[in-house]
């Protein structure tokens, strides 16, 4: 059963007292996205960077909701021997992070959502979809053919280097994205169409988001409130939805000020 593999990770200063912080990307990234972030707080406490299910060196399976991932969590968790521990998550992985605390609030100290709130969104990657699935395996050679037939579909450069860090070659001498593409597609909507289900975590939680995002309105603050009472709300100057690439300083100095007070 696909529920009892354990997640990929990378666990930076595993000899380090204190509560343990968990950290989740976000949709088609991977844990190395947050190795200097990782790198950074381990002088403090022992990090865990996650690869979310069917994403980066972690298993690839047909399922995909907000609870498939907190069960997860829940794994890891058991399988490392972590009583409590810290969350953060980014994006898709604050989903994930925020459904477990919810679930399971015994288990979490304090939680850190990166750019994301609980509610639903409309679909809004259908551009990537797109150009991800025009790439054809069979007829690209290297790296920059990859790169060429994104560029046909998108035009942010920092989106195609973002999606690019996915490519790698398979053993029979292929390339081929790291992330479960089909599976993704298929459970798009499950993981974005869908608000987290309702529950509530009452410890302590920071909600960080990009002064340039638009993924946390105003009006979400109400529904934030209801699930996540004990919350408090930032945003990082200079930065978008990839708040800890765009400004990682101050991001980093939000982060650790939060779990060490």
């Amino acid at each position: 059963m696909a529920a009892t593999q354990i997640l990929h990770s990378k666990i930076y200063g595993a000899d380090k007292p204190g509560i343990p912080l968990l950290v989740f990307h976000g949709l088609f990234g991977m844990l190395d996205n947050w190795g200097s972030f990782g790198k950074e707080m381990s002088e403090y406490f022992p990090v865990h960077l996650l690869d979310l299910r069917n994403h980066g060196k972690s298993f690839h399976t047909e399922e995909m909701s907000h609870d498939d991932l907190a069960h997860d969590i829940l794994h890891y968790m058991e399988h490392y021997g972590l009583g409590t521990v810290n969350l953060l998550g980014h994006s898709l992985g604050g989903k994930a992070v925020m459904q477990f605390a919810v679930k399971y609030p015994v288990k979490v100290n304090r939680l850190v959502v990166v750019d994301i709130s609980p509610k639903a969104y409309p679909p809004h990657h259908q551009g990537i979809f797109k150009a991800l699935e025009s790439v054809s395996f069979d007829q690209v050679r290297s790296r920059q053919d990859v790169e060429k037939v994104l560029s046909e579909y998108i035009h942010e450069r920092s989106v195609i280097q973002f999606l690019m860090k996915n490519i790698y070659w398979t053993e029979d001498k292929k390339l081929n994205w790291r992330f479960n593409l089909k599976t993704l597609h298929e459970h798009y909507t499950d993981f974005v169409a869908n608000a987290i289900k309702f529950g509530v975590f009452s410890g302590p939680t920071l909600f960080v988001s990009g002064e340039k995002s638009n993924y946390i309105l105003p009006q979400d603050e109400f529904l934030i409130r209801q699930q996540f009472p004990n919350s408090k709300m930032i945003k990082i100057k200079n930065a978008a939805h990839w708040v800890q690439a765009d400004n990682p300083k101050d991001f980093g100095d939000a982060v650790k000020d939060f779990l060490l007070a």
